[in-house]
C-alpha cells in the first residue's frame, strides 16, 4: 500500500470520524446560546463601561463642590468691590483699607488689590505699589478684559505660587482696571474632596492651562511631575475646554487605559478633569469581564470534552471492541460465546448478541455444510472406484477376447479399445485416490497413464524397440478437462508408436511427450517421434495419421471438446504434434513435497 493510498484513507477515516461528527454536531447546537451570552455579555461590558464613565463624573462633580465654591466666592468678592468703584478714585488709605479688610476677613486670600489699565497697582491690601505692565499675566487681561482665574508662579503679587481671580471693571463702558484676588495654591488644591474613591483631579481653564491639580500640589509650589498618569493621549486640555461636559473612555499619556470625565465648575471658564483605572472602582475587573467575554468559548470546549469522553466511553470503545471481533471472524476464529461488551448500553449489547447469534448460526451450518461435503466427497469417490472398477473387468474381458482372436487384425483393434478403456480406468482411479475433486493434477494422470502403457499393454510390441521420455510440468486442470486430455495423449502415444521409426544416425526409436504451461496461461500438450526414410510421412495437410482414420477423428473431437488449437509438423527426422488449450478453474499449484521432488528432478521419467 503506497504512502499516498494511506494518507487518503488515514484522511477519510478521520473525516467520517463518530468523534469529529460529534463536535460539529455539538458546535451547531452550542452556536446559538454562545451568540447570544457573547452579545449579552458584550452588552454588560458596554454598560459597565458607560457606569463607569457616569459614576467618575459624579464623583468629579461632587469633588469639585468645594473647589468651586471657593473660587466662586473669590469672584463675588472681586465683584463686590468692583461695584464700589469709588473707592478706587485716586487710590489713597481708604482704597488700601478696603482690600486690606478684606484679606483679613478671609483667610484663605492672600493678596488683594487693584491694577489701572497702565499697569500700576494703585490699591493693595498690602499697601504697596508696583507695576506689571510687562507681565504676561497683565497683558492677557487687557487682550481679553473679562472675569479670569489663573495660576503662575513667583509673580511679583506674591513669591510662592497662587490662584488668582481677576473681574474688570468698568464705568459706563470705559475699562477703569482689575480687581486682583490671590489665593494660595494649596488652599485650591485641598478644597478638593474625591470621597475616598482614588480619584485623580486636575482643575484647569479654558486656554488649557493647569490651576490645581492633585498630583502637582503634593509638592507644595513644585511644578507638576507625573501629569502623564492623569492627562489624555489624544485630546488637549484646550479641545476637552471646547468639548465641555463629557466622560470617555481612553489612554493616558503612560499608555494605560483609564476612564476620563470633565465637569464645567465657573460658566464655561474652569473645569475639573477626574481620572481613574476601569478595575479600581469597578464591580466587574479586567479578569472577570475577560472571563464573562471568553467563558462561552470555555463552555464549548467543556462541552466538547465532557460529551467526546462520555460518547467514547458509552458507544465508541464498544463499536471498537465489536469491530476486533468481526476481525478475528475473518481471520477464522468462530466461537464468541464468552465475548462479553464491559458494561455496554442495553442497544449495543443487543447488537452483540446478535453477533453472537449469527456466529453460531453459521458455524452450525459450516459444520453441516462440512459434513454434507465430506459425505458427497466419500461417495462421489466411491462412484469413481466402482466405475474403475467396472473398466478394469472390462479390460479383463477384452484381454481374454484378444487371446481367443483368431486374425492379428482383430487381436490389434481389441488392444487399442483396450488402451483407451484403461486410460478410463486411469482416470478414475486417480479421482478416487485425489485428495480433491475440484483440480486434476494432468501431469500426474498422464505420468500414469503412460507408465500403464508401456508396462500393461507392451507399447511398441516385441518387434520394435521405442524409448518413451515424458517431461510433464506441475499442471492443474479441471475435471471435465481431464478425460478429454487423458484420451488424446493416449491416442496421441499410440499413433506415435505406430509411425515411430528408426532415425538416420542409427539411434532407437525414440518418443517425447510434454506438458507445460506458456507465458499466456494456457496449456501445451506436445508428442514428437523419431522417422525413418522408409516410414509413412503421414498426411501433408495437417492432420493425424492413422490407417483407419480413427485415431484421427479420436484426437481431432477430443482436441474439440477442449477448445483447443492442435499443430501438425512432418520433418525429415521427426513428426510432432502440439496441442494448445486454456484450463478452466484455478491456476496450477504445486501439491506439497511430491510437486517440489518433481520439480526437483525436472518432471522426467522415462520408459522402454
Amino acid at each position: 500500500m503506497t504512502d499516498t493510498l494511506k494518507a487518503r484513507i488515514s484522511t477519510r477515516r478521520l473525516t467520517k470520524s463518530l468523534a469529529l461528527w460529534l463536535i460539529g454536531a455539538l458546535t451547531v447546537a452550542m452556536l446559538p446560546l454562545g451568540l447570544i451570552s457573547v452579545s449579552q455579555t458584550s452588552k454588560v461590558l458596554h454598560e459597565t463601561e458607560r457606569l463607569s464613565g457616569v459614576a467618575l463624573m459624579d464623583r468629579t462633580q461632587r469633588a469639585a463642590v468645594r473647589t468651586q465654591a471657593l473660587i466662586q466666592e473669590a469672584f463675588g468678592a472681586a465683584r463686590s468691590v468692583a461695584a464700589a468703584n469709588v473707592v478706587f478714585e485716586g487710590g489713597g488709605i481708604s482704597c488700601d483699607a478696603v482690600m486690606a479688610r478684606l484679606v483679613k476677613d478671609n483667610p484663605t486670600y492672600l493678596f488683594a488689590g487693584f491694577v489701572e489699565p497702565d499697569g500700576s497697582i494703585t490699591c493693595s491690601s498690602s499697601g504697596e505699589r508696583l507695576s506689571i505692565v510687562d507681565q504676561a499675566y497683565f497683558l492677557n487681561l487687557l487682550r481679553d478684559p473679562e472675569p479670569r482665574v489663573d495660576t503662575r508662579f513667583s509673580v511679583p503679587l506674591q513669591g510662592a505660587r497662587v490662584v488668582r481671580v481677576s473681574v474688570p471693571v468698568y464705568e459706563e463702558t470705559v475699562l477703569q482696571g482689575f480687581v486682583v484676588i490671590s489665593m494660595p495654591y494649596a488652599a485650591a488644591y485641598y478644597t478638593l474632596d474625591d470621597g475616598g474613591a482614588e480619584v485623580d483631579l486636575l482643575v484647569f481653564d479654558r486656554d488649557g492651562e493647569f490651576l490645581t491639580a492633585e498630583a502637582a500640589a503634593r509638592e507644595e509650589g513644585g511644578p507638576p511631575d507625573n501629569f502623564e498618569e492623569v492627562l489624555p493621549r489624544q485630546h488637549s486640555l484646550e479641545a476637552l475646554a471646547e468639548a465641555g461636559r463629557q466622560s470617555f473612555r481612553g489612554t493616558n499619556r503612560l499608555g494605560e487605559t483609564r476612564d476620563f470625565a470633565v465637569v464645567p465648575v465657573i460658566d464655561d471658564r474652569i473645569f475639573v478633569m477626574g481620572s481613574w483605572a476601569p478595575d479600581r472602582n469597578n464591580s466587574m475587573p479586567m479578569t472577570g469581564r475577560a472571563l464573562a467575554l471568553y467563558f462561552p468559548i470555555l463552555m464549548w470546549v467543556a462541552g466538547i470534552v465532557v460529551a467526546y469522553f462520555a460518547v467514547h466511553r458509552l458507544v465508541i470503545r464498544h463499536i471498537q471492541r465489536l469491530q476486533s471481533w468481526m476481525r478475528l471472524y475473518a481471520s477464522g476464529h468462530t466461537d464468541f460465546g464468552q465475548a462479553r461488551l464491559d458494561h455496554a448500553p442495553h442497544e449495543l449489547e443487543v447488537v452483540a448478541e446478535a453477533f453472537r447469534s449469527m456466529t453460531r448460526r453459521l458455524a452450525e451450518q459450516d459444520r453441516a455444510l462440512e459434513e454434507d461435503l465430506a459425505e458427497k466427497t466419500i461417495l462421489l469417490k466411491e462412484v469413481h472406484h466402482r466405475v474403475k472398477n467396472n473398466l478394469q473387468l472390462i479390460t479383463s474381458l477384452m484381454n481374454m477376447q484378444i487371446r481367443n482372436a483368431r486374425s492379428a487384425e482383430a487381436r490389434r483393434l481389441l488392444k487399442r479399445v483396450q488402451d483407451r478403456v484403461m486410460a478410463l480406468a486411469a482416470i478414475h482411479r486417480y479421482l478416487y485416490m485425489a485428495r480433491k475433486l475440484s483440480m486434476v493434477r494432468a501431469d500426474r494422470l498422464l505420468d500414469d497413464i503412460i507408465r500403464q502403457l508401456v508396462v500393461v499393454s507392451d507399447i511398441g510390441g516385441a518387434e520394435k524397440s521405442v524409448k518413451i521420455a515424458t517431461q510433464f510440468s506441475p499442471v492443474e486442470v479441471n475435471p471435465d478437462q481431464s478425460v478429454p486430455l487423458s484420451l488424446l495423449a493416449t491416442e496421441a502415444a499410440i499413433n506415435a508408436v505406430k509411425y515411430c521409426g528408426t532415425p538416420p544416425d542409427g539411434e532407437p526409436a525414440w518418443i517425447t511427450m510434454a506438458l507445460q504451461t506458456l507465458e499466456d496461461g494456457r496449456i501445451c500438450l506436445s508428442v514428437v517421434n523419431s522417422r525413418s526414410e522408409e516410414s509413412d510421412p503421414g498426411p501433408v495437410d495437417g492432420s493425424v495419421a492413422d490407417s483407419s482414420g480413427m485415431g484421427r477423428q479420436l484426437i481431432s473431437s477430443f482436441a474439440a471438446q477442449l477448445d483447443a488449437e492442435f499443430e501438425v509438423h512432418s520433418e525429415p527426422d521427426r513428426y510432432e504434434l502440439h496441442v494448445t488449450f486454456a484450463p478452466m478453474g484455478a491456476s496450477p499449484e504445486e501439491d506439497d513435497a511430491e510437486a517440489e521432488e518433481e520439480a526437483a528432478s525436472g518432471g522426467v521419467s522415462e520408459g522402454t
